[in-house]
């Protein structure tokens, strides 16, 4: 339903304060306001709380108007709402609001303004900072047996895919993830055939992947069968229909089981997956990379993501600590990814392959010879650009010294730090 939602916390009131106590009082007053704006009265009630404030609301033809006070801390609160269904009633809330504020005098004001009409899609970053995206409509929810997924339609991204709330990819920046995932490593190498993905069930790294020509085979292993369907009928601008390649082959069924038992040997794995938390968890951890390692042919490398180094610093930097413990070569580089709203820190790990080392020129000479096209993001010049990282992201990936019975050592040969 379209409608304007204003949400206000006053404080500090410089009214006379025994306008917060007597709630008999101000409901005449607040009648006199609502019809003021416009707005049709169906009901009053209002409760007066001995000693105390007073909560009260106003039933609406447009909807309602909700107040409750806290004469101990000068301060209340206050809940406006009206449909926009038959006609705008935005003006007439606003004016009613106002009113409010004035009557009441705060010196402090925190107020929201809510278009029900639009979904608002939210997408935090730790527990104080995130930011939004307004999409035009719902395209497709569900409740899977691992997660909530969610379809939305948005002016700015295209059509978006959502899992527990958090962005995943869209339509029209996808190409800054998907890319920046797979060709630093995949270019590096110098004749990669087979390769493995763990997620990225919307398909747009394997579609990404199978630009270089050598590749013989890649395997998208995918927990959730419903992020496929999913993807099959909302994201072909993401996949380009890579699930119908003959080199892919999907395995629904869970990454980390699929490592453990697996004998084949890739010369690339990524590690497309949604963050570190719940089922996802366990495909970060120690054991897991150490699988991925012993999965790799020779010469081989993973990538991955480990998050934002200004939002989630911490997590980085224990990430970061995991795979040096693990892996001989250990390169994380930076990207803006406007779907997640930050800075992002993405991994390449090999004992072999470093794909710092690589020079502009060389890539854009390999991007060349292997007909790769239609690469929105990447080049050589990107490709050295992400490796280059600021001092605080080097602080936070470089490998700390450990303590061991024959003195101190440094996890990981190779770092961020230098070669």
């Amino acid at each position: 339903m379209n409608g304007l939602h204003l949400i206000g916390d006053l404080n500090g009131c410089r009214c006379d304060p025994r306008l917060l106590l007597d709630g008999q009082d101000f409901e005449s007053r607040c009648v006199a306001m609502v019809e003021a704006a416009g707005l049709t009265i169906m009901d009053v009630r209002f409760h007066q709380f001995e000693g105390s404030g007073f909560t009260g609301t106003v039933v609406l033809a447009e909807s309602h108007l909700a107040i409750h006070t806290w004469p101990e801390r000068a301060g209340l609160t206050l809940d406006v709402y009206v449909c926009n269904f038959s006609a705008d009633n935005s003006a007439k809330a606003r004016a009613l609001f106002r009113s409010l504020i004035d009557y009441f005098q705060p010196t402090e004001l925190a107020s929201h303004e809510i278009d029900r009409g639009d979904h608002t899609l939210n997408e935090p970053l730790n527990a104080s900072t995130g930011f939004y995206i307004k999409a035009t409509a719902q395209l497709a929810e569900r409740q899977t047996q691992y997660q909530k997924l969610a379809v939305y339609d948005t002016p700015h991204y295209g059509k978006l895919l959502r899992l527990d709330g958090f962005n995943m990819t869209s339509e029209r920046e996808e190409f800054v993830y998907h890319e920046n995932l797979v060709h630093p490593a995949l270019t590096a190498h110098a004749h990669p055939k087979n390769v493995l993905i763990i997620g990225g069930g919307d398909g747009g790294a394997a579609e990404e992947a199978l630009k270089h020509p050598s590749i013989e085979k890649l395997t998208l292993v995918e927990i959730d069968a419903a992020v496929i369907d999913v993807a099959r009928e909302h994201f072909q601008a993401v996949h380009h229909d890579v699930f119908d390649h003959p080199k892919f082959n999907l395995v629904v069924g869970d990454g980390l089981r699929y490592i453990q038992e697996s004998s084949e040997k890739f010369d690339f794995i990524a590690l497309d997956l949604n963050d570190p938390m719940g089922p996802a968890e366990a495909l970060y951890s120690t054991e897991f990379f150490q699988h991925c390692r012993h999965a790799l042919a020779p010469g081989g490398a993973l990538a991955l993501h480990i998050g934002s180094p200004t939002a989630q610093p911490e997590r980085v930097a224990e990430l970061a600590q995991r795979l040096n413990g693990v892996f001989r070569i250990v390169r994380p580089y930076t990207v803006y990814i406007p779907l997640y709203g930050a800075q992002w820190t993405l991994v390449v790990c090999s004992d072999k392959l470093d794909p710092k080392s690589f020079t502009a020129d060389e890539i854009d000479r390999r991007i060349e010879q292997r007909k790769i096209s239609e690469l929105q993001f990447y080049n050589g010049e990107t490709h050295e650009g992400v490796f280059a990282l600021p001092n605080f992201v080097r602080d936070l990936v470089a490998p700390r010294l450990k303590t061991t019975t024959r003195g101190t050592r440094r996890l990981g040969v190779v770092s961020a730090a230098g070669k």
